[in-house]
Formats: C-alpha cells, sequence, structure tokens
C-alpha cells in the first residue's frame, strides 16, 4: 500500500520512508510487549501475541521484503533490548529462534498480498488470516523438528489464540482506516 502512494517518488525518497515505517513498526514490537507485561502481567504477552501486529502490519502495508525483515528483525530488537535494559529477555532465548522463524512467515504472507491490498485494502482480511496460520504452523514444525513435544507447542499456540483472534480483526481494520485516508487525502 506503501508502495501505491509513493510511486511518482524518487527510489530515495520510497526507500526512506519505507524504512522509517519499518523501524518504528520493529520499535512498536518492541515496545507492545511491554505495555501488555505491565498491564496484564507475565501472560499477556503469550496470550495476546503483541509483537505478531507490527509484523503484519508490515507485510501488509510495506509488501513482503519489509514484512520478512520486520518480522524476523522484531523479536532479535526485542531480545536485545530488554536483555540490555531490564535484564530480563523478552522473548525468552528458548523461544527466540523460532519466533524470528514465525513472525519472519507472519511479515512475509501478509506481504505477499499487498498488492491485492493496494487495490482492495479488504485483502488485508485474509491476508493475516493466511499469514497467521502459516506462522504458527511454522512455529509449531520448528519448534517440534528441535525437540519439544508436540503438545507442549499445541498449548503454547492455543494460549495465543485471543491474540490472533483480536489481530485478525484489528490489524485489518488499521489497513482499511489507513486506506480509506489515503484515499479521502487523493480527492
Amino acid at each position: 500500500m506503501v508502495s501505491a502512494i509513493l510511486k511518482n517518488k524518487s527510489t530515495a525518497v520510497r526507500l526512506t520512508v519505507k524504512s522509517v515505517i519499518a523501524v518504528l513498526l520493529v520499535a512498536m514490537a518492541t515496545a507492545l510487549p511491554q505495555i501488555a507485561h505491565f498491564f496484564g502481567g507475565s501472560a499477556a504477552g503469550s496470550a495476546y501475541l503483541p509483537m505478531y501486529a507490527p509484523a503484519l502490519l508490515a507485510g501488509c502495508l510495506l509488501g513482503w521484503q519489509w514484512g520478512l525483515g520486520v518480522g524476523a528483525l522484531s523479536p532479535l530488537v526485542s531480545f536485545g533490548f530488554t536483555s540490555l535494559v531490564f535484564g530480563s529477555a523478552m522473548p525468552a532465548a528458548a523461544r527466540l529462534p523460532y519466533m524470528v522463524a514465525e513472525l519472519a512467515v507472519f511479515g512475509l504472507v501478509s506481504g505477499l498480498f499487498s498488492k491485492k491490498i493496494e487495490k482492495n485494502a479488504l485483502f488485508a482480511f485474509p491476508a493475516v488470516i493466511v499469514a497467521q496460520i502459516a506462522g504458527r504452523a511454522v512455529y509449531f514444525a520448528a519448534a517440534v523438528a528441535f525437540g519439544q513435544s508436540a503438545a507442549a507447542v499445541w498449548n503454547i499456540i492455543e494460549s495465543g489464540l485471543a491474540g490472533l483472534y483480536i489481530q485478525a480483526a484489528v490489524v485489518p481494520v488499521i489497513v482499511l482506516l489507513l486506506s480509506l485516508a489515503v484515499k479521502h487525502e487523493r480527492d
């Protein structure tokens, strides 16, 4: 969607704007879990998956390459930041590799819909749902492949269903509202 807005701009301007948006989304992916934990306690992160929404937004708004990058970087930046600042890493080191893969898939898959979203923002709804299914499948497969029990991984996935449902509703609405704002501004 951002590409359509910037189509008449120079490559440098397009790259700069997309980079700024990507950095803001990674920062949001680092801040949202802190806010969730502050208000909802330690279980809020695994229940509401606040880090996931920025990866989905990156894909929908910026395309698959940027979505992939934001998704992969978000858990790494959060881990580094929380380790240095708070002395307690989020996500936990044991979950970090799986979350990097999962969020990268979230951003990648939602970004594969970005051209369709540019034409019709309602495509953000299937983009988010397909990305969530693919990302959680990658998380499950990777965790089980590296020795975690399928039942334990499934419990982790089930504990985050509320967050996935909320994001499946909220992220596409944000994309839709941004699309309407852009169209209104153009008219």
